[in-house]
This record gives C-alpha cells, structure tokens and sequence, in this order.
C-alpha cells in the first residue's frame, strides 16, 4: 500500500514538474514571442501614414476648378474638423472599445476563429478600427490567414506609434463608403453636399453605417436597408451612452436629403479641360523625373472661367437637337494661354475630347495657311487667277482633279486672292498650291505646327490632310500674334504637398513663323469674309454674322461633307470651334451646318462683351490702300467696288482703275463730283 502511494505520489510529482516545465517553456516562447514582436516593431518602426492626396486645379485668378485622384477620391481631414455625431456613430458601431484595447479584441477574436472553425474557413471579422486602418493602408481585402496576419502585425506597429485620435483620423480618411468616395469628408460632400464637420446626428449615422457594405447600405442604392442600419446604429449609441433618448428620437424622424446630384453638378468645371491639363502637367512633371500620381500637387491652369461659361453657354444655345458633336477652344493671342475649352456635349456620355484627340479634315480653313506660303512668293491681296471650272492633272498626267465649289458656280472672271479668301473659291487656292509649289505648302504647314500630307495632291490645297481643332486654332493664334509662335498653354505652375514651387510657366524665346507685315496682311484679308464688297458668284463666307458683329474679327470657315469649321481672332483673343458627327456622318442639315458659326459668334461677342473694339497693329513696310475690287488697281470715284486693303509698300499698284472717255456722261458726272467748287466760290463771282 505505501509502496503504490509512493509511486502515485512520484507520478503526481512528475506531471506537475512536467505542467510546470510546460508553463514555463509556454512563458518562455510567448515572452521570447513578445520581445520578437517589440523587437521587430521597434527595427520595423512606425509605419507610414501616407495615402494618396488629391491633385487640385486652379483658374488663372487661383479659383479651385476640380481635383485629380489617381485611384481613389479622397480629402485628408483632422480630426476637430469632423463631426463629433459622426466619430461616436463610427466607435459605437464598429469597434465600441476603440479607447481601452491595445489594437485586437481578443473575445470576439476568439469568437471569430470559432464560426471560421465550424465553417472550414475564413467567414467571419473580428477586426477592430485599428486592424481595418492597417488593412486600409498597406493590405487588400481578401480574406485569407495571411492577410489577417499581416493586418495584426501592422495594427500592433501602429498601436505602437500612433495615439488613438492619430489611429481614429486615419481610419476615417480611409474608409471606403462607396460611389469612388474614401474618407468622410469625400463621402459627406458626395451624399449630402456638406463638410463633414457640420453632418446632423441623422446624416452622421446614415454614412456611418455605409462603410459595413457600401453597395447594400449606400441610401442612394437602397434607402430602406440604409435607414433600417442608420436606426441600428442609433440603438448603438444610445446604449453607450453617446447619445440621449430624445436625440436618438428626433434623429429617427429625420428626413435626411441627399444631394448627390449637385456634387456631380459641381464637378463639372470644364472637364475636357482638366483632361488636356493632367496630359501637360503629366508630361512637365516626367521631364523632372517626378510623376503625378504621387498627388498633393496644386496646379494653376490658364482657364478663364467667365470665357469658359461663355463657351458652354453659346454650344447650349446654337447646337441642334440632334447628335450633332462639337468643339471650342479659345486661346489668348498674347500668351498662348488656353482660357477655354470645351471637347463635346456631354462629358458624362462621351468624355473624347474632339478638341484635343479630334483630327478632322478642315476643308477651307486650311486656306489662310495656304496663302501665307502664296505671300512669301510674291502673290498680293490684288494677286488676280482666273476661276473658271478647271480640270488639274497630276501624278505626271495620269489623274485629274475637278473641285467644285460649294455652290457649284464658278466666277466668269478673274478675281483676286482677296476676293478668293473673302468667298472661298476652291479654283484659286489649287492654282495657288500650284503656282507656290507643293514643298512650299508643306514647309509654312511644319512651321505653324500643323500636320501635313506628304503626296503631291491638288486637293491638299482644300484641308484633305487631317488636324485637330486645337493644333488649328493655335495656328490661327499666330496669326492674330503677328506671326509670332505661339504654342498652346494650359499650365501656369504645379506646387507640392510642402507648398515647393516645382514648375513656372516661362515665355520662350521670340520667334516669328511668318514675318509680320505678311501677318498682317493676311490678317486684313481674312476681315474681308464677313464685307459684302466682295461677294460674286457666292456671298463673302461670314455676311451671315455680320449684324451681330460688335468687334473687328478676322477669321476663316471650313466645310466638308462631314464637317463644319469656324475659327476667328481679334488682337487678343482667338477661338476655334468644330461641328461634325462622330462616325463621319454627312452634314446635310441646314441647322447641323449652320452651327459652328453662330456658336464662334455667341462666343466671341460673350467673351469681348464690355471691352472696346481692337485694331491690328499695321508693321511698318505695310500701307493701307484704296483699290478697286474687280481691277485690283488704284480706286477713284469711277469705281464703284471699292475697298481698303492692307499691301506691302513694294507691292501697291500705280495704276488707277477708271480711264477718262470725253464723251461719257457718267465720267464728266463722276469728275464733277470730285472737284473741289469751294475752291472756285470767288471765281465764279
């Protein structure tokens, strides 16, 4: 008997030492384990708290116009900048004991792994703010034991590093609540057009429910299950004590008005803009081996926000009900600066921009092009072509080419390259190319910046080689600078997240594409479209327009079978706009084909309205002149198509255009006419 209480008594000796070595081996690993963690905690350090920011743009007088996120839309937001309704919704229905635990919940910790137990995989969360935060930041959503060890490990890091109020402010500038919106301040002013800090106790507890499951709970997808979680939430908080009885009540009877709508409204500030912009800012910030997707970057752009509202204003007004697309962009003469831009009619639907991405044939737009080569060999604005119907051979003989003007009549005289731009004979700008040469064409196409054909075809002369309305428009703007160079503009300086000052716009060098006295000249011609002196077979392009000029414009239409161009400048401002169908479709509408210009009109007179009439400035070499029309020499008062031209002083006629017949009533009546008789007032007495 004392022999087997002997050995039971070993025995109970033996399993307590080996409980105790046990205890003692568990301490051993859980405290060698907690050092292991402190240790590579504090080699790790605190993790980064950084998160995507929003790029913001700015006008040219530093008014915000929209913002740039690369994924995700997201406004960073302290803590006392957000609704205290909104931070006790959050605790109260996320993590209640947010304050007290050290980054886990070890009881519903345990409880988790239970329900993934029974169920042979990863089925239920027991992840508090601070874990959800890490997996915010550094992980994805998947749920696998991995991940959750990697979210446990950053929690701890940051529970480490970082106070509670830092930890809470990260998470709620983080969290997701859907519709592209992460971080409540995002969120607040997409669902109810708001800051976060002034969201009601009934607005916080509907977005805070949100972040649970932003597709289910989102009260613009489906109210119902957003309020039945907003009541829940309310329950929540007034069992904790966050909120009383009468203020969970009143915030239940709540109507809570969403105003998703206006936030979609008030992003809409020149969005085919802002497109072109990140294209230039992009390619600024490369070139300096900086990149915009690292965000925080402030961007002022050259946008004139009263000519931009004018641009969309006049595209609403004159654009028909129909499919018809469009285009408009406006560029200051001086500078380059694009102050409008406008690439369709709907960004929403269709967010191409037929402005920038847009390359269309310009038909006769090209033309002022074409006769500033004609100018550089010698033609005048009184440089006369016979127009008659020609037949034009080419590829050494083997095609022919008839053009036809828009009309189909052709003039039963010669004119003048004047006459021929103000009513845009199709006869006289191929004889033109002709006459100038092909090489020619090509070389002044290179120095305004445009895009060219490298065949030796007659039709070339009528805009068959395709460009955009933006690379054409700004050759129009050089025109309008006196044949300076100028080059589109959409950037004025990018700053850091730090306020660093990264890039300033600087004015390049001078450099003149074209001299100014043949600027000038063409520039003058070009004012002959909308003067009926020149009208013949068919009426100057713009007459249409000319009761509702209060400005001095010079300017060029273009016509296709599928599209319809109108570009214009003054001395300072120049604007472009196209009409077409996106997949080519004929215009044959008159008010599809009438657009263009009564838009470049409403525009123009909007833009210029209050601002005093501008004058080109004549260079010196160019004098006016007074000619007549059909005859191109000197007019005198037996001419009755008379008009003042502008002509390089080597090139002014010396020849008069009427010649003195004794017997002709009309020249004795005309000559009396011009006689001084107050000169003769003492003779006759």
């Amino acid at each position: 008997m004392k022999r087997q209480q002997y050995k039971k008594r070993k025995s109970r000796k033996r399993f307590i030492k080996k409980v105790g070595l046990v205890t003692i081996a568990l301490l051993c690993f859980f405290a060698v384990t907690f050092l292991s963690l402190r240790i590579y905690a504090q080699v790790a350090g605190a993790p980064p708290l950084t998160v995507p920011k929003a790029s913001i743009f700015l006008d040219s007088n530093n008014n915000k116009i929209g913002d740039y996120f690369t994924e995700e839309r997201r406004y960073w937001t302290e803590l006392d900048d957000i609704s205290p309704y909104l931070i006790d919704a959050t605790v109260a229905v996320e993590d209640k004991d947010f304050f007290d635990h050290s980054g886990f919940d070890y009881s519903r910790i345990a409880g988790a792994v239970l329900a993934d137990i029974k169920a042979g995989g990863k089925v239920q969360g027991a992840s508090t703010l601070t874990q959800q935060y890490a997996r915010n930041l550094y992980l994805t959503h998947e749920k696998t034991w991995t991940r959750k060890i990697n979210e446990a490990l950053f929690a701890y890091r940051l529970e480490l590093f970082y106070s509670k109020e830092e930890i809470l402010e990260g998470y709620l500038n983080t969290v997701y609540y859907g519709h592209g919106m992460y971080g409540v301040e995002a969120a607040s002013r997409y669902f109810y057009d708001k800051s976060a800090k002034d969201l009601t106790l009934a607005e916080a507890s509907m977005l805070a429910g949100v972040p649970k499951g932003p597709t289910y709970y989102s009260p613009l997808n489906d109210l119902k299950k957003a309020t039945n979680r907003q009541q829940v939430i309310l329950r929540l908080m007034a069992d904790q004590g966050k909120i009383t009885e009468d203020e969970k009540t009143r915030a239940t009877s709540e109507q809570v008005v969403l105003k998703s709508d206006q936030w979609i409204a008030s992003k809409s500030i020149a969005p085919y803009f802002l497109d072109v912009v990140r294209e230039e800012a992009t390619d600024i910030l490369k070139s300096k081996n900086l990149s915009i997707n690292e965000g925080g970057w402030t961007i002022q752009t050259t946008l004139n926000q009263a000519h931009q509202r004018a641009a969309e204003n006049a595209i609403e007004k004159n654009m028909p009900n129909s499919d018809l697309q469009v285009g408009l962009v406006s560029m200051d003469a001086y500078t380059g600066y694009v102050t409008a831009l406008v690439g369709g009619r709907d960004y929403g639907v269709s967010p191409f921009n037929r402005v920038s991405l847009g390359n269309r044939q310009p038909g006769s737009a090209i033309k002022p092009i074409l006769y500033a080569a004609a100018l550089e060999k010698n033609f005048t604005p009184m440089s006369f072509l016979d127009v008659s119907e020609t037949t034009f051979t080419y590829d050494s003989g083997r095609a022919t080419y008839t053009p036809q003007n828009v009309n189909n009549k052709f003039a039963d005289h010669a004119i003048s390259l004047a006459q021929a731009l103000a009513i845009s004979d199709n006869i006289y700008a191929v004889k033109t190319l002709e006459g100038i040469g092909y090489r020619s064409f090509r070389d002044i196409q290179k120095r305004f910046g445009l895009q060219y054909s490298e065949k030796d075809i007659p039709s070339i002369a009528l805009g068959t080689a395709e460009n955009s309305l933006y690379d054409l428009t700004n050759a129009y703007n050089i025109l309008a600078a006196g044949g300076e160079k100028r080059k589109p503009v959409t950037v004025l300086s990018i700053t850091d997240a730090k306020g660093k000052v990264v890039y300033k716009y600087k004015k390049p060098e001078k450099e003149q594409v074209i001299s100014e006295q043949d600027a000038f000249v063409l520039t003058q011609m070009m004012t002959g479209i909308f003067d009926p002196v020149f009208s013949d077979y068919s009426p100057a392009t713009g007459l249409s327009l000319r009761s509702r000029m209060s400005h001095t414009y010079a300017a060029k239409s273009g016509t296709t079978n599928s599209d319809q161009w109108m570009i214009g400048f003054t001395p300072s401002l120049t604007a472009g706009v196209w009409n077409g169908y996106d997949q080519g479709k004929t215009l044959s509408v008159q008010a599809d084909m009438a657009a263009s210009k009564q838009v470049w009109i409403d525009f123009m007179e909007t833009a210029l309205d209050g601002k005093a009439n501008e004058t080109f400035k004549m260079p010196s070499g160019v004098e006016p002149v007074t000619v007549d029309i059909l005859s191109g020499n000197l007019a005198d008062a037996s001419c009755p198509n008379q008009r003042v031209v502008y002509m390089k002083t080597a090139d002014i006629p010396t020849e008069s255009c009427g010649t003195f017949d004794f017997f002709d009533t009309d020249t004795w009546g005309n000559f009396f006419e011009t006689l001084p008789f107050e000169a003769f007032k003492g003779f006759w007495d």
